[in-house]
C-alpha cells in the first residue's frame, strides 16, 4: 500500500520539479537578472529542500516505475515477492537519492 501511495504523490512531484526546471529554463532566457533571481530562490533553505524533494521524488517514481514495469510483464505477483520488491523501490529511491546528492556536492566542491 505505502508503495502504490509513494508511486502517485512521487509522481505529482516529479510534475513540481518539471516548474522548477521550467522556471530555471525561463530565467536563463531573459537574461541575467532574471537568472539571479532564479539562483537566490533556489539556494535558499526552502529552495534546497524544494530540489532535495523533486529529486528524491524523480529518482522514487522511476524505481517504483521499473518494479511496476516488471510486474507488467508478469513478474513478481508473488506476496513475498511483491512485499519485498515494494520495499526494495521504497528504500532504493532514498538510498539513491542520498548518493545523488552527496555526488552533486562531492564534485562542487
Amino acid at each position: 500500500m505505502l508503495s502504490s501511495i509513494l508511486h502517485r504523490v512521487t509522481g505529482v512531484g516529479s510534475t513540481v520539479g518539471m516548474l522548477v526546471l521550467l522556471w530555471w529554463i525561463g530565467a536563463l532566457a531573459s537574461g541575467p537578472a532574471a537568472y539571479a533571481n532564479f539562483v537566490w530562490a533556489i539556494t535558499t533553505p526552502i529552495g534546497w529542500i524544494v530540489l532535495v524533494g523533486v529529486s528524491w521524488a524523480a529518482i522514487s517514481h522511476t524505481v517504483s516505475g521499473i518494479r511496476h514495469f516488471v510486474l507488467d510483464i508478469g513478474a513478481g505477483f508473488e506476496l513475498k515477492a511483491n512485499n519485498f520488491w515494494a520495499s526494495v523501490s521504497t528504500i532504493g529511491g532514498i538510498v539513491l537519492t542520498v548518493i545523488f546528492w552527496v555526488a552533486i556536492i562531492l564534485l562542487h566542491r
